[in-house]
């Protein structure tokens, strides 16, 4: 099984804190942001008991007309060291999320107290690389609705409410739902234009079926301070999972925990 991550939130530091307007142009907002991301990850979950490893993200996201996109593609154990605790395991992980916007379709603008803007929502969560485990494999695509809210303090977060459908051959079926949030809060900012952001993000699962999970619910919280320049960041994270994909923490497999990222970015 793989991350279930909501991104971490860099596309609100690109974007307007007010309603969105598409009055006379609906690409007058566009824009687009590509990254790399070399991390490591110490002590990661669901695991007997942690597991360290580097991997490379190649992260992405924007904006035009109508659609909202972030993703990210995960490449694990970038040696091929047999030592390391993802020899094995599948090389990659896929996340798509595309929204599509309400207001930017009925061409009306649907913002309504801290709300700005309502979408409909679509995650979708793919392994792969390792034919052999169809087990554990992750296939997922989740449909609902969100929006981007202004909450005191933080500014601009993404909300969605989904409902998960397991696409995974043995299975093919609706499994619960999750909530998700993210946000990108910069914190204080340097002469030379460089800042440090609290960036992160929740994602809650509940409702899952007890034929295919040990837990109806499950958590990840990620909270992370990163420096930013213009081309490059550094930064540090704390993610506590809970039950994490819906897997009761027991002695046989850690689910409940901290797990602590680093990351160094270049920015395109």
């Amino acid at each position: 099984m793989r991350k279930l991550l909501l991104g971490l939130g860099i596309a609100a530091a690109a974007s307007t804190a007010l309603a969105a307007d598409y009055s006379d142009d609906i690409h007058k907002n566009d824009y687009s942001w590509r990254q790399f991301n070399l991390m490591y990850a110490f002590d990661e979950l669901p695991d007997p008991e942690g597991n360290d490893h580097d991997y490379l993200e190649m992260e992405f996201g924007g904006r035009s007309g109508i659609v909202d996109l972030y993703g990210y593609i995960d490449v694990f154990n970038l040696l091929s060291s047999e030592s390391s605790d993802k020899s094995g395991s599948d090389k990659m992980f896929l996340k798509l999320a595309p929204r599509f916007s309400l207001d930017g379709m009925t061409g009306k603008d649907l913002s309504f107290g801290p709300v700005q803007e309502l979408y409909i929502s679509t995650l979708f969560n793919i392994d792969g690389g390792n034919d052999e485990d169809t087990v554990n494999a992750t296939n997922n695509a989740f449909f609902g609705i969100g929006a981007d809210v202004n909450v005191p303090w933080l500014g601009k977060v993404g909300m969605n409410l989904y409902a998960l459908y397991d696409m995974t051959d043995h299975r093919q079926d609706w499994n619960g739902y999750q909530f998700s949030a993210n946000w990108f809060k910069p914190l204080t900012t340097f002469e030379n234009g460089s800042f440090i952001a609290y960036q992160g993000y929740v994602d809650y699962q509940f409702g899952l079926k007890s034929e295919y999970n040990s837990s109806s619910t499950g958590l990840a919280n990620f909270n992370g301070l990163y420096w930013h320049s213009k081309r490059y960041a550094v930064g540090y994270g704390l993610k506590y999972f809970h039950d994490v994909y819906g897997i009761e923490d027991s002695a046989g497999l850690k689910t409940t925990g901290f797990t602590h990222y680093v990351a160094v970015t270049y920015k395109f």
